[in-house]
């Protein structure tokens, strides 16, 4: 038997095939050979569903959190301005090794207070701009709410990472830091 990848609207279509065929065959009259045709596709549609989904979910490990001033939005050219620690997990401090003040690094983190989006979006929310599309903007509300800015490394302290230039507020979870 030959494989193809299903798309999610193969998937429904077998989905439907299997349903109206359980409709109009009464148990008692479908032949063995026919049974098992139909319990392959119902096995394959599961494998298939299940790999989809395994495609399009992705887990990350929070690795450290954001620590500043900032609880609620503000102007990113504030944020970016004003110093940020990121508290990094202790047990990941030994893969700080070779960063130093003065450094660029890009910090990965999660708009965790983000919710939801529009593709077509007016920039950082003036409505006496015109809307461009959400991917030639830095908004927080993306179709996966995933921010990346490059800081300047002013100090590191232990666990401690002292940094210009974030763009994000206090208790951000970190995915990720980056030398530039």
């Amino acid at each position: 038997m030959m494989k193809v990848m299903m798309t999610k609207d193969r998937a429904a279509e077998i989905r439907e095939q299997i349903v109206e065929l359980k409709k109009s065959w009464p148990a008692h009259s479908v032949s063995p050979v026919m049974m098992a045709q139909l319990d392959e596709l119902e096995e394959e549609l599961a494998i298939e569903l299940e790999k989809q989904q395994k495609a399009e979910t992705f887990q990350f490990k929070v690795i450290g959190n954001v620590k500043n001033e900032f609880q609620e939005p503000t102007s990113p050219d504030i944020l970016r301005a004003s110093i940020s620690r990121i508290v990094l997990a202790p047990d990941l401090v030994e893969g700080l090794t070779g960063l130093e003040p003065g450094m660029h690094v890009l910090v990965t983190f999660v708009f965790h207070r983000a919710e939801g989006f529009d593709l077509l979006q007016h920039p950082r929310g003036d409505r006496s701009r015109p809307k461009r599309g959400v991917f030639a903007l830095h908004s927080p509300y993306r179709p996966n709410p995933i921010g990346i800015t490059e800081v300047e490394l002013l100090a590191i302290e232990e666990n401690i990472l002292s940094v210009r230039g974030l763009d994000a507020l206090n208790g951000t979870p970190v995915l990720d830091l980056k030398l530039v």
